[in-house]
């Protein structure tokens, strides 16, 4: 999906703060980031959906917000640290929200996958297809924290801020995610082999047994004797897609199995899919189909009738 200038204005509307301050890089590899700067006072309460994207947001907490809730796909997130100075990225194809009742100052850069691929790709490097940052997970890199600052005061102007420095800082923190989270290396080395067949086989009916996600890539890594990180490599040298990419196609793929059904309601199909709501389903499978369940379903029907 491309990414949108306006897309971080619904962002900014998910957390029904549309005037917050925002900046907008210009096309950097083939699309743009967005970076802005979001503060709310206490009872914020829950934030709304956003539209599924292929990109992720990283975000530098200014102030504390002990008293905030983290969900992803539906699922509460625990642990997570709630103090200032934290890194947390969020997949925005897994549906995050928080619900805030402390005040909240944080900074953020929507960040497509677009972007990613394309820095991955002057380090000679494979394509980023995921982060090797679980939802919920809480980073201190003072290296991100110290680019964030770095653009606060042009977020405080944006109508005086230099296109030049705003690209340069949104770069820097492109590539620094790429190589601390992507899981790659400045030198091109020879790719490492796949997984074994009974490992692949195994990881497969794991995933499609628990299409809700709830199983943790560390415990898919432990039955296939690997680390967490050669596992998630592997995986996507053999299957050609990374875990999550593929349970999400599995998952597509069993709704349609189930649209076929026309005793079955949409929200059904989506708790049977491992979806947070019908919502979150509805994004999902647009995203990856180019059409609503509805349509597809009434597609489908259209010529099973024929």
């Amino acid at each position: 999906m491309a990414s949108r200038p306006e897309y971080d204005h619904a962002l900014a509307t998910a957390f029904r703060l549309p005037d917050a301050p925002r900046l907008v890089t210009r096309s950097l590899h083939k699309s743009t980031m967005a970076l802005a700067e979001l503060q709310g006072a206490p009872n914020h309460g829950m934030t709304s959906a956003v539209m599924y994207d292929e990109a992720v947001l990283v975000q530098l907490r200014l102030r504390d917000c002990l008293r905030c809730d983290y969900f992803s796909e539906g699922r509460h997130l625990e642990g997570v640290d709630r103090r200032a100075g934290v890194i947390q990225i969020h997949d925005l194809r897994r549906d995050p929200r928080v619900d805030l009742r402390d005040p909240f100052h944080i900074i953020h850069l929507h960040l497509p996958f677009k972007v990613l691929n394309g820095v991955a790709e002057e380090f000679g490097a494979s394509p980023v297809d995921d982060l090797l940052v679980q939802p919920g997970e809480c980073l201190r890199d003072p290296t991100l924290e110290h680019l964030f600052q770095a653009i606060r005061p042009s977020l405080a102007r944006p109508e005086e801020a230099s296109a030049v420095y705003v690209d340069h800082v949104a770069l820097a923190i492109s590539a620094h995610v790429v190589q601390a989270y992507g899981g790659v290396c400045t030198v091109r080395r020879p790719p490492r082999g796949g997984l074994a067949p009974w490992q692949e086989r195994l990881s497969k009916e794991l995933l499609d047994a628990n299409l809700n996600g709830n199983i943790p890539l560390s415990f898919l890594a432990l039955q296939c004797g690997l680390s967490v990180r050669h596992f998630t490599r592997a995986f996507r040298q053999s299957t050609g897609v990374p875990p999550h990419r593929y349970l999400l196609k599995r998952r597509v793929e069993r709704a349609q199995q189930l649209l076929k059904d026309p005793d079955l309601s949409l929200s059904d199909i989506a708790l049977a899919c491992g979806f947070a709501d019908q919502s979150h389903f509805t994004r999902v499978f647009s995203a990856s189909v180019s059409m609503s369940p509805g349509a597809w379903r009434r597609t489908y029907v259209s010529k099973a009738t024929a």
